[in-house]
Formats: structure tokens, C-alpha cells, sequence
């Protein structure tokens, strides 16, 4: 039987990896953008790819857990993800059919992977009984940190995306198979009918949880997916300076990730989201407005603290139920994916008509009507070490 701690560092390693692959993508859009010469418009649909993927496999995933358990389906979702990551590398600058096709398949295994090492997390932290979840998180933003820098390097250094790509896909994949075994056997534990896990998308705090989820995580996804494009056009700075302030982005929502676990367990799960929303919108509103770069660096570090929480705090609240985790952190993952599904040929399009900085501010507005829904990720259950309930 593997051990508490064996699956916690397990999981926080998949998180990382996870994050790793992500980033390193992310390091090369501005590249996709100019060297199939696509506007800001087309950019964003061909980012959809990712999303479309991770969206279609995000329904069945709760199931497919229960069914296969998480060892199965996290190796599953990371070999997906590595053989589109492939594709889409070999395509790139060549033959955009084929890395848009690649960017599907990537996402599909990404959207798997996302689902099955999230019920994993969620079931080390009962066995801890403690807030442990956004440190997850944060080993995922951390794992985009090493991948924003490593990006922003290779590119100043002239390496190709291709080498870039498929090197790092490649040791994720290598060690994901490696240390996934460590993971606790959740569907032995808490096993889930078919029907059951259909139920989740009836129950209104799991869909009000995963509106909630979708509203932060394009919080969070609208830097991935523009940041580095806007500092380039709007502050014109170069690419390698963009991917560099992404990395900043990613670094503070590390930092928040940590500092978040001990707030959550000491103010609850509403009034720090409430708190990390308003500092989001500050920052974006800095970032569009400013012109100092001192401020807009501010305002980075501040929208990277303040979309920190939002998405592992939903995933801790759609598993406050052992016996149904599986089937509701699938739901509120295929809501909250929603955003990457909408987000990038949204903002792409709205960047078409008033400049890629300043469709960002969409962020600012979306995260108003959000904090209405807020209380419904309040804490179910008791924490042993007596968190104060908002």
C-alpha cells in the first residue's frame, strides 16, 4: 500500500510536470502567431484547439476514475498530452493543421491528467486532514515558472521550438509513469455507480461551484494565454522580455498558492477568495493603464497573487465528499474549462478590436458578477485544525 507521504510527493511532482509542459507551450504562442502569420483573432482559434480537447474528455473522466482509478488514468492523460505536444511541436511554423490537431489531442490528455491528479489531491488532503490542496497548485505554478524561464532562455539562446517541445514532454511523460504508482488507491476506497456520478450535474452547489471555478480560471488562463502577446504589443517590449513577465505572473500565483493554504485554514475558503478577487482586478488594471514599467510589473505580481486560489479552492470544495469527489470535481473541471474553451477566441477577437492590452480588462469586469457565487465553495466539513468557517 503506498504511503501518505509517498502520494503526497507523488502528486505534488504530477502537479509540477503538469505545469512544466504547460509553460513551456505557452513560452512559444507569440512564435505561433508570427510564424504562420496569424492575427490576434486566428491565434485565439487556434488556441481553442487546447480547450475543445480538454473539454470533450473532461465529462467522462470522473467515470473513467471510478472504473480505472487515477493511476490508470493520469498516465493515460500525460501520454495523450505528450503525443499531441509532439504533433504540435513538428507543425509549428510548417504545417498548422497538424499543430492544430496536435493542440487537440494535447488537450484532451491535459483536461485528463488535470481531472485525475486533482481527485488524487484531494484525497491526500483528507488523509492529512489539512488545507493542502493549493500547494498542489502551486507546485503546478512552480512547474510553470521553471517552464516560462526555461522558455524565455532557449528562445534568446535559438533553439528550435521542436528540440524545446519534445524534450520536455518527454522527461514529463518518463516521470509521471515513474512515480504515479505512489498514489492512494481512491476507488478502492470510495467507489462511485455510473448513475451516481450523472447526479453531480443536477446538484446546484456543484454547478454553482463550477461557475465560480470558470469565471477564475479564465482569470488565471487569460495570462497564460495573453500576457506575454500584450506586454509585446501594448508596452512594446520583446518576446523574450514578454515570456519573462509570465514568468513573473506565474511566480506570484506560486507564492499565493503557499501563503493561501494557512489563510484558507485561518479566515475559510469565502473570505480569501473574496480578498485574492479584488487584488486580481486591481492588477490587471494596473497592467492596462500604467506606464511605468515598476507599475506594470506591480500590477503582474498582483493579478499572479490574486488568480492563485481560485481554481484549487474549487476543486477542495467539489471533493468535500469522499464518496462522490470523482464525479463532481469532473463537473466542476469540464465548467470551469469552459473559460479555455471561450477565453482564447474571445479575447482574441475583442483584441482584434481594441488592442490585445486592453482586452484584458474583460478579466477585470468578469470577476465582479463572479463574487456573487462565491459562498457556495464554503467549507462542508469540519478541519482538524479547527479553521474558522465563513
Amino acid at each position: 500500500m503506498p504511503t501518505l507521504n509517498a502520494a503526497r510527493n507523488a502528486v505534488g511532482l504530477t502537479f509540477f510536470l503538469n505545469g512544466l509542459v504547460f509553460a513551456s507551450w505557452v513560452s512559444r504562442i507569440p512564435e505561433v502567431r508570427s510564424s504562420f502569420g496569424l492575427t490576434n483573432g486566428q491565434l485565439g482559434l487556434v488556441l481553442l484547439a487546447i480547450a475543445l480537447g480538454s473539454v470533450l474528455a473532461l465529462p467522462t473522466t470522473g467515470a473513467a476514475i471510478n472504473a480505472l482509478g487515477t493511476v490508470r488514468i493520469v498516465r493515460l492523460g500525460a501520454t495523450a498530452a505528450t503525443v499531441g505536444m509532439l504533433a504540435a511541436a513538428l507543425g509549428l511554423g510548417a504545417v498548422l493543421p497538424l499543430t492544430v490537431a496536435g493542440l487537440f489531442l494535447y488537450g484532451l490528455g491535459i483536461g485528463v491528467w488535470d481531472v485525475a491528479m486533482n481527485v488524487e489531491g484531494a484525497e491526500v488532503e483528507r488523509g492529512l486532514h489539512r488545507t493542502i490542496m493549493p500547494r498542489f497548485h502551486a507546485g503546478f505554478s512552480a512547474g510553470t515558472v521553471v517552464g516560462a524561464l526555461a522558455g524565455a532562455l532557449l528562445i534568446e539562446l535559438g533553439v528550435a521550438a521542436v528540440v524545446h517541445l519534445v524534450g520536455v514532454v518527454l522527461l514529463a511523460i518518463a516521470l509521471v509513469w515513474r512515480t504515479s504508482p505512489s498514489f492512494l488507491p481512491v476507488v478502492e476506497r470510495h467507489e462511485e455507480t455510473t448513475v451516481s456520478a450523472a447526479r453531480a450535474w443536477l446538484e446546484p452547489r456543484t454547478l454553482l461551484i463550477g461557475v465560480m471555478v470558470l469565471a477564475l480560471a479564465m482569470t488565471e488562463g487569460t495570462a497564460n494565454d495573453w500576457l506575454a502577446v500584450a506586454l509585446v504589443d501594448g508596452h512594446d517590449v520583446s518576446h523574450a522580455v514578454g515570456v519573462a513577465g509570465f514568468a513573473v505572473f506565474v511566480l506570484a500565483m506560486t507564492a499565493g498558492r503557499f501563503a493561501g493554504t494557512g489563510l484558507i485554514d485561518r479566515f475559510g475558503r469565502v473570505a480569501v477568495l473574496w480578498s485574492t478577487m479584488a487584488v486580481a482586478g486591481a492588477g490587471v488594471l494596473l497592467i492596462v493603464f500604467a506606464e511605468q514599467p515598476a507599475l506594470v510589473v506591480t500590477g503582474i505580481v498582483l493579478w499572479g497573487v490574486g488568480a492563485s486560489l481560485g481554481f484549487p479552492v474549487g476543486m477542495s470544495a467539489a471533493a468535500d465528499d469522499p464518496v462522490r469527489a470523482a464525479s463532481r470535481v469532473s463537473v466542476v473541471s469540464t465548467i470551469g474549462y469552459a473559460a479555455f474553451l471561450a477565453g482564447p477566441p474571445f479575447l482574441g477577437f475583442v483584441g482584434d478590436e481594441v488592442g490585445t492590452l486592453k482586452a484584458l480588462l474583460v478579466v477585470a469586469v468578469l470577476l465582479m458578477p463572479a463574487a456573487l457565487v462565491v459562498p457556495a465553495a464554503r467549507e462542508q466539513r469540519e478541519s482538524a485544525v479547527g479553521a474558522v468557517r465563513s
